[in-house]
C-alpha cells in the first residue's frame, strides 16, 4: 500500500520530509528536514546542521510525500509506538 493523504497517520513516517508549523515551543517551529527515527513520543528529524528530537504531541506537522503531496497532521495522531499506530483503524481525521 503507498502512501498517501488518506492513509499517512497509519503509515511509516521514516524517510519523509517534514516542516513543524506550529508547536508549543517556539524553537521548534520552523524546523525542516527528515524524518531519521520515531519513537512513541517523538520524532528525530535531520536538518542541514544536526538532528533535533521534538515531541509529536506538542506540534503540527507537514510532511511532503513522495509524490511531492504536502499533507498536514496534527502530532497528536501521531502518538504511539510506531509499529501499533499502523495497525490500528483510525475515524476519518
Amino acid at each position: 500500500m503507498s502512501i498517501t493523504a488518506q492513509n499517512i497517520v497509519r503509515h511509516e513516517l521514516i524517510g519523509l520530509k517534514v516542516k513543524i508549523v506550529k508547536s508549543t515551543d517556539s524553537t521548534q517551529k520552523g524546523i525542516t528536514g527528515k524524518v531519521i527515527d520515531e519513537t512513541y513520543n517523538t520524532l528525530k528529524i535531520e536538518t542541514k546542521d544536526k538532528e533535533k528530537t521534538v515531541i509529536k504531541e506538542n506540534c503540527v506537522f507537514i510532511f511532503t510525500l513522495p509524490d511531492k503531496t504536502k499533507v498536514q497532521v496534527d502530532g497528536k495522531l501521531l502518538v504511539s509506538r510506531p509499529e501499533d499506530r499502523i495497525k490500528k483503524k483510525l475515524l476519518k481525521w
